[in-house]
């Protein structure tokens, strides 16, 4: 399966990257000289984009000269370019003039196209725009005289990444069943919304009339909240089916002091909503319970009786103190990505039990593949490249 992908920061790179994970060939064509996000902070302190090559690794790149007409020509024939696995084309690049889906359908009648859009509305839009449009900024502070405050976290940028990935394939799918194409678009202000919808926030609000205040780290709806511990880390522990909650009871030992307390106002804490009603009491129980031990103590307690916890912990901390994120676990390896040096990458996370995961692949140098795009997908004899690169058409990593 051969994507064109056009491209910036991480949405559509990241579609891009997950089918190129799963075996895709998937190439990138950027201007020469890179795209709008081939300097992306975090830089190397050569200049190299560190952020640039974690959301591209395993595909290839070319760089073409994308104002020229002859430029614009060979991109189109990439995309079109003919093969039953061939010819799809995704982009959050505006999809206009030569790159106009309808424009390259010409050429390609079963073209599959996907147009990923900022906002519905036509406005433009990022994730952290789009974030504060969805209510969630007004609940991440633990009071509601706290002031509204983003996610550091492109949310929604990684779930239309991944949406793209999954249209990608059921347009595909679809294609391979009738013989024709489609163009698929979605818009990040879709996808935030519709998840907002789909946790039933909205619904709520039209229901029963009630909007969801500020919950800090309190889980809304049932049970959990973080505590400190002895030693001043801080842990998150979480009850929210029957069996969680009747495992953190046993471990702590607090059976009499919950008995007590369902005595004194008829509950049943059982009952997940009951736990959450009673969320203020159940942690004043508790607490002191985790501030006379360590942390070591409590992962140990917890952890043998099968408790739902997890320590709070810096991205530091988790690189040196979590062996999920090392070698141990087969989702990482280390790469050794030209222009940065060797670090710990992710591979695909999805695990087939029919086939090994595919190592990792490092993410290209620009323009590292352009001679090799032009002579096997285009057909382009050496002499003929040598020309393009000679009138500043297209460009190699050289």
């Amino acid at each position: 399966m051969r994507v064109i992908e056009g491209s910036a920061f991480i949405a559509a790179p990241l579609g891009g990257m997950t089918l190129a994970q799963l075996g895709a060939d998937v190439i990138r064509f950027d201007n020469i000289g890179g795209g709008i996000d081939a300097k992306r902070s975090p830089l190397t302190k050569s200049g190299t984009s560190i952020y640039w090559a974690g959301w591209n690794k395993g595909k290839r790149s070319i760089m073409i000269d994308l104002r020229s007409d002859e430029g614009r020509e060979l991109v189109s024939r990439l995309i079109t370019a003919p093969g039953k696995d061939a010819g799809l084309f995704l982009t959050n690049l505006p999809m206009r003039g030569w790159s106009d889906y309808e424009t390259l359908r010409q050429r390609r009648d079963d073209l599959i196209g996907f147009s990923l859009i900022g906002s519905s509305d036509g406005r433009s839009a990022v994730d952290y725009t789009v974030n504060a449009a969805t209510g969630f900024a007004f609940i991440n502070s633990h009071s509601s005289g706290q002031a509204a405050l983003n996610n550091p976290l492109p949310v929604w940028d990684m779930l239309a990444g991944n949406a793209a990935a999954t249209g990608l394939l059921a347009a595909e799918r679809y294609r391979s069943r009738t013989g024709k194409g489609q163009l698929i678009r979605l818009a990040l202000t879709d996808v935030a919304l519709a998840t907002v919808a789909n946790m039933s926030i909205t619904t709520e609000i039209e229901i029963n009339g009630t909007e969801r205040g500020p919950n800090g780290n309190e889980i809304y709806g049932a049970y959990g909240r973080d505590f400190l511990t002895s030693d001043g880390r801080r842990i998150m522990v979480v009850a929210i089916s029957r069996r969680q909650w009747s495992t953190l009871v046993e471990t702590t030992g607090l059976a009499a002091r919950f008995e007590k307390l369902t005595q004194e106002h008829q509950i049943d804490l059982t009952d997940e909503q009951v736990r959450y009603d009673f969320r203020d009491d159940i942690s004043a129980i508790l607490e002191p319970w985790f501030r006379r031990r360590t942390l070591a103590d409590i992962a140990a307690k917890l952890t043998q009786n099968g408790v739902c916890w997890e320590t709070f912990q810096t991205f530091s901390q988790m690189m040196e103190h979590d062996p999920r994120f090392s070698e141990d676990n087969p989702v990482f390896e280390s790469l050794d990505q030209p222009g940065i040096g060797r670090y710990l990458a992710a591979r695909s996370p999805l695990a087939f039990s029919a086939e090994e995961r595919l190592p990792v692949r490092p993410a290209p140098v620009l323009g590292q593949h352009t001679n090799e795009i032009l002579s096997e997908v285009l057909g382009l004899a050496d002499h003929d490249i040598g020309k393009l690169h000679d009138r500043g058409i297209v460009a190699d990593a050289a």
